[in-house]
């Protein structure tokens, strides 16, 4: 996992221009289906969701407990340190009082100082008819404006359909969707509530939300990072 070779300054242009980024192959084809069969191993999570339960569509996934597998625990300390400064840029732009420490290790004490305790980092899988309605990851007051996900299988492949759809609303005006073009092992950044966009009077806030279309054939896999703890 080498993040040196990205241009980070274009990528984070992508994530100011429209609110998500790729990052082409950032887990090798070995590594994705490593991580996808944790799946079927309980002692590396803390809960089980069966989507339909709850209304939020169709499939399920797990959160993991910590500690965390290295590679994820890898991820979340790598990636935190290269997307804070924008983080900060955001908020900065946005009006909020938040600002966001250099490593995630002082983000996450922060998160238990406020009794936000448990691993958010999870496995989703969905299968044949399986969707994520558009929804958004906050899950107490400390709140990391991106996050990523990693598609562990091979589109066309392992499975068709189940594209990554985002949407944004922004004030006075209809909603816009993207699709997110992901192959295996592509990292997808991209903004978990609220991102600044600037206007003829200065910025203003967009707010974005995240999905995935229906599967049409096969199982589909995601690992996704996200770097606040829950309440």
């Amino acid at each position: 996992m080498d993040l040196q070779r990205y241009d980070w300054p274009a990528l984070t242009g992508d994530l100011d221009t429209q609110g998500w980024a790729v990052l082409p192959g950032l887990l090798d084809p070995a590594t994705c289906r490593t991580v996808a069969a944790l799946y079927d191993e309980p002692d590396h999570f803390r809960s089980h969701v069966v989507m339909a339960r709850h209304g939020f569509g169709r499939g399920e996934y797990r959160y993991f407990a910590y500690p965390l597998p290295e590679l994820v625990f890898a991820l979340r300390t790598t990636l935190y340190p290269r997307l804070a400064p924008l983080a900060n840029r955001w908020h900065e732009r946005m009006g909020l009082p938040t600002r966001f420490p250099e490593t995630h290790s002082a983000f996450v004490l922060r998160c238990h100082e406020a009794g936000q305790l448990r691993p958010t980092p999870l496995l989703l899988r969905y299968g044949t008819g399986d969707y994520n309605a558009l929804h958004q990851d906050l899950y107490g007051d400390q709140v990391f404006p991106l996050q990523v996900a990693i598609p562990l299988s091979a589109p066309g492949e392992d499975f068709t359909g189940g594209e990554f759809v985002l949407t944004e609303q922004r004030p006075r005006m209809q909603s816009r969707a993207h699709v997110a073009p992901l192959g295996q092992g592509d990292a997808l950044v991209f903004a978990v509530n609220q991102r600044p966009v600037t206007g003829t009077r200065g910025d203003y806030r967009v707010t974005m939300r995240h999905g995935v279309a229906a599967v049409r054939s096969g199982q589909r896999h995601t690992l996704g990072v996200i770097f606040h703890d829950a309440s």
